[in-house]
């Protein structure tokens, strides 16, 4: 009840704060209202710049490119204008509501090119928001692919404050978080793994993706659930035009998509599909990889209906697949006993948003959202053949209702509620298998949020974003909750009792409120200072005793034993543009801390633990760091460098010793990463010819090596103390790239391009792990690890017609 009328106070609330602050106009107002595409592409154009002429009135167009002009009756002309693009004017009468479709060319004469972003080359400064990049599938196809493969996850480690805890691991980590603290959308469908082959690639077809924004460090009140950042990744809108085909021929993996209209402006559709056939490629990884085998399909689908100028459905599709299969010696330290294990994970995930635009100052979008995420790893030897099955189902009900009461100031509120059922594991064998089943408890719960949030501009030198979100876990069964002692560890031994619970009872609620605020402040002409502060909570883990998480690491749902992570950020950043734009330089630094961070006890046993809270512990963490970034976006070379200084740090003290890591001392997390150094120059001398170079560096991630010896049975085992005292050795690369585009000047109606591209120039074999086996040697029991030891030179076909 006290969730309800939560709810009711904030939209009744913000909906009769609208209704007073609405202006009576004098005279009659009409909209002009519509889109802005790419006349080739039929993509709309964010950011792009709308001046009435003779008027003195400027607007921008939205994400979606869609745009609301607001003129009395008369004559008017419009002019669109963009970075990169031919300026368009646009002649207009005005004696009602009008809607246009806008098309912009691009200025093939104009070599300058925005690297990163693709809204107005002066968005870092004027935006209030902190720690948000947004990056363009054409920016991203200008830095040097791994074998061809153009990677939308790894384009972001790139970026200030995005690591990763080694090559070719699933997930990344940002601003001190763990993989599995990122919330990853797609067409707000959540991605539970965003990778294939195990994390060499990214999960997201480049061919179907419009834009991606990362937002580290001022995440909007709209967006909760994890504790360090949201990545928002946007499948771009279909051809309502005419018919296409797309598609590409690499190494690792051939694309093809089609899309076009099925009712010429009403009814349009994408489809996107993509596949390997690489299992020749283990064959020059490391002795112990080369009998792998790995295969990877996904297909993405977009369907559009244009019902009216205020009613548009769109529904959005994702499937994808892995089949990895290893041999056995190429599983150090995992208790497997099989000739090969193969690992096989699935997502699927449906989006379907219905988007009405009310009028020139309300839009009402609602989503219904399904996602299903399915992993198994399994041996085939009938004496210990077995299936481990794990999986995720979330369903999700969200609507978000904007109101404009001018140009300077938009409200925002939403609610939304999510449905979960976690499968933990589950534990099959064969018909002569001597492995014993297990069948773990499902674990279900209802996360439910509301949320408020107001961008203000007060004048020309201050802005203010405030935001408010709620959000509460309840967790229900069938359920069998166990007790434990009240002064003593969570483990086996301190159990004092079971209770159970039926179908949809709930049995534990936690939750609370989530502030967020952002201020700009304009210093002068193309400079200002943010100051930023955000809550975030986190009510589903990934729980995890590997460096990187497996695609089959055990989920786990906050309860009466786990505690939610909250982080609180704050940050602070100065960001100045020069020369038109031109050049950006920007710095940020930031403190965060996270209560209730999780990490696993010493010997734990995570897969299949009936009870997973007596495996894992939780204490503090912080994190804090700085982040810089310089960029040049015009001329033949244009480019970036982004330097990091982040450090990440755990606390797990505890009055009992089992539930203590280090003795209770601050301990480097997995993921800490002091020095991280990314520099990427494009030359572009001509408009159908660009060549790339990436170098980057990093400190080695902590490790923990063996702090003494023991001789048992003639056998020396390593004995561990204290963990990730050590690190392995520091990481360093080179790439690079040439494009070859078809002229631009040459108007075709079939496009080509070839990408030849080098991985790891100077092949070097940097560590992906140090690890040690039991011998009988007194010593060189410690082996490293590289993942990508030479040089992978890579040729890519791509086409459209």
């Amino acid at each position: 009840m006290r969730l309800t009328a939560l709810l009711i106070l904030v939209l009744t609330g913000y909906c009769r704060l609208a209704q007073a602050q609405t202006p009576r106009p004098k005279s009659p107002v009409f909209s002009v209202t519509g889109y802005v595409r790419d006349v080739r592409t039929k993509q709309p154009i964010q950011g792009t710049n709308i001046v009435v002429l003779d008027v003195s009135k400027g607007y921008v167009t939205a994400r979606d490119g869609f745009f609301v002009v607001n003129l009395p009756a008369g004559r008017y002309v419009l002019k669109f204008t963009h970075v990169g693009y031919r300026p368009t004017l646009d002649t207009i009468q005005v004696q009602g509501t009008v809607f246009r479709e806008v098309t912009m060319a691009d200025d093939a004469k104009d070599l300058d090119e925005v690297t990163v972003t693709s809204e107005t080359p002066d968005r870092n400064v004027r935006k209030v928001e902190l720690g948000v990049s947004q990056l363009t599938i054409r920016s991203i196809r200008r830095i040097p692919p791994l074998l061809g493969e153009v990677d939308i996850i790894r384009s972001l480690l790139l970026l200030p404050g995005v690591t990763t805890v080694g090559e070719g691991a699933p997930g990344f980590n940002v601003r001190g978080g763990s993989a599995d603290q990122n919330l990853v959308l797609l067409d707000d469908a959540p991605v539970f793994n965003t990778s294939h082959l195990m994390g060499f690639f990214s999960a997201f077809n480049p061919d179907i993706v419009r834009d991606v924004t990362l937002n580290r460090g001022g995440v909007a009140a709209s967006y909760g659930g994890r504790a360090s950042s949201v990545l928002d990744v946007k499948v771009r809108e279909p051809d309502a035009q005419k018919w296409s085909v797309n598609g590409g021929i690499g190494l690792v993996s051939s694309r093809l998509g089609v899309e076009g209209p099925i009712l010429k402006n009403k009814l349009s559709l994408l489809l996107g599909a993509r596949a390997s056939f690489n299992d020749f490629l283990f064959k020059l990884a490391p002795a112990n990889l080369r009998n792998t085998r790995a295969n990877f399909y996904d297909l993405t689908t977009k369907l559009k209906h244009q019902l009216n100028e205020q009613h548009t459905l769109t529904l959005t599709g994702y499937q994808s697949q892995d089949v990895f299969k290893l041999p056995s010696d190429s599983l150090s330290g995992q208790e497997i006993n099989a000739s090969s294990t193969q690992f096989n994970y699935q997502t699927l995930n449906g989006t379907l948003h219905w988007n009405y635009f009310i009028s020139k100052r309300a839009n009402l979008n609602t989503a219904l959202i399904l996602s299903r995420y399915r992993a198994d790893l399994s041996a085939p030897d009938s004496a210990n053949a077995f299936t481990l099955r794990s999986g995720i189902w979330q369903r999700q009900l969200k609507t978000d209702f904007t109101y404009t009461l001018n140009p300077a100031h938009q409200v925002q509120v939403g609610l939304s509620l999510i449905d979960y059922r976690v499968q933990p594991n589950t534990r099959t064998v064969g018909p002569f298998s001597n492995v014993l089943p297990v069948t773990l408890a499902d674990e279900r719960a209802y996360e439910l949020a509301a949320y408020a949030q107001d961008e203000w501009t007060l004048n020309p030198v201050l802005s203010i974003l405030m935001g408010l979100r709620y959000s509460e876990l309840l967790n229900r069964g069938p359920a069998t909750v166990r007790t434990y002692a009240e002064n003593g560890p969570v483990q086996d031994e301190t159990v004092t009792g079971t209770r159970p619970y039926g179908a949809g009872a709930v049995y534990h609620t936690s939750g609370g409120l989530e502030p967020r605020l952002a201020l700009r402040w304009t210093v002068g002409e193309g400079k200002s200072v943010k100051l930023g502060y955000s809550r975030l909570r986190q009510y589903i883990n990934q729980i995890t005793n590997t460096t990187a998480a497996l695609p089959t690491s055990r989920w786990h749902l906050s309860d009466a034993y786990t505690k939610p992570q909250i982080a609180d950020q704050y940050s602070l950043g100065y960001f100045r543009n020069s020369t038109d734009n031109a050049y950006e330089l920007s710095g940020e630094v930031y403190y965060k801390h996270i209560a209730n961070a999780i990490d696993y006890r010493d010997g734990a046993e995570i897969q299949l633990a009936p009870n997973v809270e007596t495996q894992i512990v939780q204490g503090d963490g912080r994190a804090y760091g700085f982040e810089g970034l310089a960029r040049k976006n015009k001329g033949r070379w244009t480019g970036f460098a982004s330097y990091t200084y982040a450090r990440t740090f755990l606390t797990m003290d505890s009055p009992y010793a089992s539930e203590r890591i280090n003795g209770g001392n601050p301990y480097p997390a997995n993921y800490d990463k002091p020095h991280t150094l990314n520099v990427l120059a494009t030359y572009r001398p001509t408009a159908w010819f660009s060549l790339s170079l990436n170098f980057t560096y990093s400190t080695g991630r902590p490790t923990t090596q063996p702090y003494a010896r023991a001789l048992i049975n003639g056998i020396y085992v390593p004995i561990y103390v204290d963990r990730n005292q050590q690190r392995i050795p520091d990481y360093h690369r080179l790439d690079f790239s040439m494009l070859f585009e078809q002229n631009p000047l040459k108007k075709k109606r079939n496009q080509s391009s070839w990408v030849f591209s080098i991985y790891n120039v100077y092949a070097h074999k940097n560590a992906y792990s140090v690890f040690y086996r039991l011998s009988n040697a007194a010593n060189e029991n410690a082996y490293k690890l590289s993942i990508f030891g030479t040089a992978f030179p890579s040729l890519t076909y791509n086409f459209k017609f």
